[in-house]
């Protein structure tokens, strides 16, 4: 009878502890499949997010902010006024590569994606004839929120804190 009894708690513990780890399994596949398509939606934007031409930069920052949200949303649409009168003076033409990129960390709605960028910056300034390129590798994080059926990016950093030059 006590054999009974320990056993009837035993296995009452063992299938909750079944029912618990197949609620993680669920969570985890839900964080990865999160995660895969936060990467895809992060490699086929990030170029746009991050390159510009001073004859198009108030379409160029309009495209990227597409890509936004929150915060990040907001201050896309002042980089254009912002930005716009010194590239236009400089002729600034800036263009991103995604080298690489991986996934830091996803849950289901949320995920943070590390990417290695080559980045061409070309300078003509007013009066110069000459042109001055400069091209630079650089790690840029984006965390992205999901919102509906789309991932979009709340936060764009560098692994130092600051945002790429824009």
């Amino acid at each position: 009878m006590l054999f009974t009894g320990v056993l009837a708690i035993v296995a009452m513990v063992l299938g909750a502890a079944v029912g618990v780890m197949l609620a993680d399994l669920g969570r985890l596949r839900a964080g990865e499949t999160a995660g895969r398509e936060a990467l895809a939606a992060a490699r086929s934007f990030a170029a746009d997010m991050l390159s510009y031409d001073y004859r198009t930069i108030e379409q160029d920052f309009a495209r990227a902010r597409a890509y936004t949200a929150g915060d990040l949303a907001e201050h896309y649409g002042r980089l254009a006024t912002t930005v716009g009168p010194s590239a236009r003076q400089q002729r600034l033409v800036q263009s991103a590569t995604v080298a690489g990129a991986a996934v830091e960390s996803a849950g289901p709605d949320r995920a943070e994606v590390l990417l290695f960028v080559n980045m061409s910056t070309t300078r003509t300034p007013a009066g110069e004839g000459q042109s001055r390129r400069q091209v630079t590798r650089g790690r840029v994080r984006f965390v992205m929120v999901r919102d509906d059926s789309r991932w979009l990016v709340t936060e764009l950093s560098t692994l130092l804190g600051a945002a790429p030059p824009l």
